[in-house]
C-alpha cells in the first residue's frame, strides 16, 4: 500500500523572503506538515484507510467521530498543502482573470472581500483557517472559517484560497501580530493564478 507523502513546496524555502522566512518554512512545512503526514501513516497503518487517497480518508473520517485523530491529521496534511499553493513569491494585491469579477459579483468590490477576508481570519478564535469558497452548485463565492483542522472540504463547499492563522504560520515573523500577517498574506502573496485554477475546477488538494 502506498504511504501519504509529504508535498514539496511549490517554491525554494527562501522564496517568499522578506514576508516569510525560510525559518517559518522550515517549521512549518519540515516540522509541523511533516507530523501530520507521519501521525496519519501510523494511524491508517493495516486499517481499511490503508491506500486511500487523502480526499477519501478526510470523507470518510469526518462522519464518524471515532476517527478523529485520522481526520484531524489528513485534514491539516490537505489544508496545509492547499495553504502552500495559495501564497507565491511575488504574489499579492488586487485579483486578475476569472475570479476578480466573481470577486465583485459576490462582495461588491475587491476591497469589501479583503474586509471581509480579514475580519473572518482575525475573529477566527485559537487556531484555524479563513477560506475563499465556492459553492458546488452555482459557484457563487463567500468567506468560511474553520476551527483547527476542519476544513471546506468536508462540508461539501470548494475551496478556492487560504489563509493559515494558526499561530506557527506566523509567529516567527510576525510575533503576535495577526493583522499585520493577513495584510501582507493579501498584499504580497496570494496566489490569484492558483485560486483561478481552483475556481475552474482544476484538482484541488494535493498538487502534483
Amino acid at each position: 500500500m502506498s504511504e501519504i507523502t509529504l508535498p514539496a513546496l511549490p517554491y525554494a524555502k527562501d522564496a517568499l523572503v522578506p514576508y516569510i522566512s525560510a525559518e517559518t518554512l522550515e517549521f512549518h512545512h519540515g516540522k509541523h506538515h511533516q507530523t501530520y503526514v507521519t501521525n496519519l501513516n501510523n494511524l491508517i497503518k493495516d486499517t481499511d484507510l490503508a491506500g486511500k487517497s487523502l480526499e477519501e480518508i478526510i470523507l470518510i473520517s469526518a462522519k464518524d467521530a471515532s476517527k478523529a485523530g485520522v481526520f484531524n491529521n489528513a485534514a491539516q496534511i490537505w489544508n496545509h498543502t492547499f495553504y502552500w499553493n495559495s501564497i507565491t513569491p511575488n504574489g499579492g494585491g488586487e485579483p486578475t482573470g476569472p475570479i476578480a469579477a466573481k470577486i465583485t459579483e459576490a462582495f461588491g468590490s475587491y476591497e469589501k472581500f479583503k474586509e471581509e477576508f480579514k475580519q473572518a481570519a482575525l475573529t477566527q478564535f485559537g487556531s484555524g483557517w479563513a477560506w475563499l469558497v465556492a459553492d458546488q452548485v452555482n459557484g457563487a463565492l463567500s468567506i468560511v472559517k474553520t476551527a483547527n483542522a476542519d476544513t471546506p472540504l468536508a462540508h461539501g463547499k470548494v475551496a478556492v484560497l487560504t489563509v493559515d492563522v494558526w499561530e506557527h504560520a506566523y509567529y516567527i515573523d510576525f510575533r503576535n501580530r495577526r493583522p499585520d500577517y493577513v495584510t501582507t498574506f493579501l498584499d504580497k502573496l496570494v496566489n490569484w493564478e492558483y485560486a483561478n485554477a481552483k475556481l475552474a475546477g482544476q484538482p484541488a488538494g494535493i498538487e502534483k
